[in-house]
C-alpha cells in the first residue's frame, strides 16, 4: 500500500513521523506576527487534540500577498522541517519551507472564532462543530468506542449482525414507531389497510426501534451474535437524554441466562472505558478540565472494581427509606426515572449498579416470568451522571408463557409468527441486552446533553444537516 506524502499532527506530535522534510495539510486555529518578520501558526488537521506550531519567516514568497492574510479556519499545506521548539508550550515545531493555502475562511462570515462557543449556538453550526477543541474529542473518542465494541465481541467468538433497518414489528411494544411509506395518504398504523396493501411493501412497515428480535433468531442458529446499528423512536421527549435516531449495541446469546447476561453487561462496560483510558488520554484531560462535573465518574475505579447488584424491589425499598425528595414518587410497580437511577448509582452506591427482577408489566413482552408471576428476568446497568445504560435480560423462551403475555398485553400474535416460531423449533433459554451507544459516549466524556456526542442529532422539531 502506498503510504501518503502527507504526515499528520498527530505523528510528529508522537515523534512517529519519518526522518527529512514534513508535509503537513490542516486549518489554522490562530496566526500571530512577530515583530521579528516572521509568524506563528497554529495548525491542527483533527488527528489529535494538540496543535502544531508553524512557523513562516517572512523571506516565503507568499508571505505578504497570503501568510499575513490567514484567519482562523484557512486550510494550507505546508512542506518544512520539524525542529525542537525554543517556545513555551510545545516541544517540536515545523519551519516552514513553503507554505500553500488551500481554501480562505472569511473572517467577517466565519462562524468559529478563537473563543469559547456555547454548544447551544453550535448545535446551529453542526457542520462546522468538529473543528473546534471540544467536538473533535467527542468524535475521536465516539470512534475508539465503536473499534472497541467490535473487539470486545470479536474476541469473545460473536458473530456480527446487521439487521434490518426497516421492520414490519414493533419490538417494544409501544408504538412510538416512525411510519414508513411511499403513499401520499395519511394512514394510521395498522388502519387502512387496502392503502396498506397498495404501499411500497404491501403492509405497515416502520423505522426499527431495535434489532433484538431479529438478533434472537440467529443466536438460536449461530450461539453468539451483536449488532451494532441506528434505531430510531418517535417519542416526544426533548430532554438531555433522549435522541430520535440513536445507535445501540445488541448482543443476543444463545443458553445465556440472566445471571450470564449481567456478567457479560459489566464485562462490557469495563471494556470500553478502558480503552477510552489507554487510547484517549489527552482527549479525556481536556473533558476532565473543561466539561466534566463532580457526578462524572472515575473510569479506573470503574475499570478496577466490581458493580453493585440488587433487585428491583431492593432498590425501592432503599430509595423509599432514604427520605430524599424526588420529583416523582417512588412506589413497587412503577418504572424508575432518571433521578432515581443517579440518586442510586451516585449517592447509594457510588459506583455503577445492575438492578434485576423488574415488575413485568414495565418491561417488554418477550421478557422471561420468574417463578413469582409478578417479575421478570430483567436487568439495567444504571451509571453516575446518566443513569441506564444498559437494558436488557433473559427472554421467554417457552412458547405458552410467551402467548399467553402478548395476550395479556392485547398484542396482535399474526406479525410474530415467525418469532414464535423459534420458540417451536428447538427453542433454548437465551439471553441479551441492548447498550444505548450514545449514553456510552455521554458517560465517558461528561457531556451534558446527549444531541452534543452524535454527530447531527435528531430530535422534535430538528432535522437540519
Amino acid at each position: 500500500m502506498m503510504k501518503s506524502t502527507t504526515t499528520r499532527v498527530a505523528e510528529i506530535l508522537t515523534g512517529t513521523f519519518p526522518e527529512g522534510e514534513v508535509r503537513v495539510k490542516g486549518w489554522v486555529r490562530t496566526r500571530r506576527d512577530s515583530k521579528g518578520g516572521f509568524s506563528f501558526i497554529e495548525l491542527n488537521d483533527g488527528s489529535c487534540l494538540k496543535s502544531v506550531q508553524v512557523v513562516a519567516d517572512g523571506g516565503l514568497d507568499n508571505y505578504d500577498s497570503e501568510v499575513l492574510k490567514l484567519t482562523t479556519g484557512c486550510c494550507v499545506d505546508v512542506r518544512g522541517t520539524v525542529v525542537a521548539s525554543p517556545g513555551k508550550g510545545q516541544s517540536l515545531e515545523i519551519i516552514a519551507k513553503q507554505l500553500h493555502v488551500l481554501g480562505w475562511a472569511d473572517p467577517e462570515t466565519y462562524p468559529l472564532q478563537k473563543k469559547r462557543h456555547s454548544y447551544e449556538y453550535l448545535r446551529g453550526v453542526a457542520h462546522l462543530r468538529a473543528r473546534t477543541n471540544t467536538f473533535g474529542a467527542v468524535a475521536r473518542i465516539r470512534s475508539v468506542l465503536s473499534d472497541a465494541c467490535h473487539q470486545f465481541f470479536q474476541e469473545r467468538g460473536f458473530v456480527l449482525l446487521h439487521t434490518p433497518i426497516i421492520t414490519g414489528s414493533d419490538c417494544e411494544g409501544a408504538g412510538a414507531m416512525f411510519r414508513v411509506t411511499t403513499s401520499n395518504a395519511e394512514v394510521s398504523p395498522g388502519v387502512g389497510p387496502s392503502v396498506e396493501a397498495e404501499d411500497f411493501f404491501g403492509k405497515s412497515a416502520y423505522l426499527t426501534v431495535s434489532g433484538q428480535l431479529e438478533a434472537e433468531t440467529y443466536a438460536m442458529a449461530l450461539g453468539r451474535v451483536y449488532t451494532f446499528g441506528p434505531t430510531f423512536r418517535a417519542e416526544n421527549s426533548n430532554t438531555s437524554r433522549h435522541l430520535a435516531e440513536f445507535w445501540m449495541v445488541e448482543p443476543e446469546m444463545a443458553f445465556f441466562d440472566l445471571s450470564d447476561d449481567a456478567d457479560l453487561a459489566e464485562a462490557f462496560v469495563k471494556h470500553l472505558a478502558g480503552a477510552v483510558l489507554e487510547r484517549c488520554s489527552d482527549d479525556l484531560d481536556l473533558f476532565r478540565r473543561f466539561v466534566q462535573s463532580s457526578h462524572t465518574p472515575d473510569l479506573r475505579i470503574m475499570v478496577d472494581e466490581p458493580f453493585e447488584r440488587i433487585t428491583y424491589t431492593e432498590a425501592v425499598d432503599l430509595l423509599l427509606k432514604s427520605g430524599e425528595r424526588f420529583d416523582t414518587p417512588v412506589e413497587w410497580g412503577t418504572d424508575l426515572q432518571s433521578e432515581h437511577e443517579r440518586y442510586l448509582a451516585e449517592t447509594v452506591f457510588k459506583r455503577p449498579l445492575i438492578l434485576t427482577d423488574y415488575p413485568k408489566d414495565i418491561k417488554p413482552f418477550y421478557m422471561r416470568v420468574n417463578d413469582d408471576g409478578r417479575t421478570v428476568a430483567a436487568m439495567d446497568v444504571l451509571v453516575a451522571g446518566i443513569g441506564e445504560i444498559i437494558g436488557g435480560g433473559q427472554r421467554e423462551e417457552r412458547y405458552d408463557v410467551l402467548v399467553n403475555r402478548m395476550k395479556e398485553l392485547g398484542m396482535e400474535l399474526e406479525p410474530y409468527w415467525w418469532y414464535l416460531d423459534l420458540r417451536s423449533y428447538g427453542t433454548a433459554p437465551h439471553a441479551g441486552f441492548g447498550l444505548g451507544f450514545d449514553r456510552m459516549v455521554q458517560f465517558v466524556t461528561g457531556m451534558a446533553n446527549i444531541r452534543d456526542v452524535i454527530p447531527f442529532p435528531r430530535t422534535p422539531g430538528n432535522v437540519e444537516f
